[in-house]
């Protein structure tokens, strides 16, 4: 008995540091990283089955306002602009029992352009899945806590955050954003 009042205290706590501690005014620069500017179009994006409904613009303004907010951030010497294509989600019902919990979930395409070689840094559209944030309310199922728009914010969220993890790898890896205006694609 004593356990439950306690896991319920240690998730209430982790929901009230729940912000962004990541979405710092500083950030750590990626190289020479720079927002351009940045598009998002959602073409035809699947809801899967039992899924809440949104709309094409839903995700557009979403994913694209997380997306400027994120990286609007970073003052590096080279114009990159960040294209996202919303291709797929899953926006968790309510009403579904605890053993049945749903994720929500999102599934988008991403490519990179560096502005002064007018070219795309990577060849093929990088496909990223993300997840809602592990927190209090999504716990037991974001459906039964959350509303649908503060889910598909929750998500759009996460897949910036997804974006700048995978493009932090992309320098590390291949010096994407070391030399503006000469990158090394895929």
């Amino acid at each position: 008995m004593f356990r439950w009042p306690a896991l319920v205290f240690c998730l209430h706590a982790l929901g009230a540091c729940a912000g962004d501690p990541l979405l710092s005014n500083r950030p750590r620069p990626i190289g020479e990283f720079a927002l351009g500017y940045s598009v998002v179009v959602a073409p035809h994006p699947v809801a899967a089955p039992l899924s809440r409904k949104a709309t094409d613009v839903e995700w557009i303004v979403a994913v694209k306002a997380a997306v400027d907010r994120r990286f609007g951030r970073y003052e590096g010497s080279g114009l990159y602009h960040i294209a996202v294509s919303v291709d797929g989600y899953m926006l968790a019902q309510p009403g579904i029992p605890v053993l049945l919990s749903p994720k929500s979930a999102l599934i988008m395409n991403v490519t990179i352009w560096d502005d002064a070689a007018k070219k795309k840094l990577n060849s093929t559209p990088y496909k990223i899945l993300v997840v809602e944030s592990v927190n209090a309310k999504t716990l037991i199922g974001s459906g039964l806590t959350m509303t649908r728009q503060a889910q598909l914010e929750n998500l759009a969220n996460n897949a910036a955050l997804s974006i700048e993890g995978w493009l932090r790898n992309r320098q590390i890896e291949c010096d994407w954003f070391d030399r503006p205006g000469s990158p090394q694609p895929l």
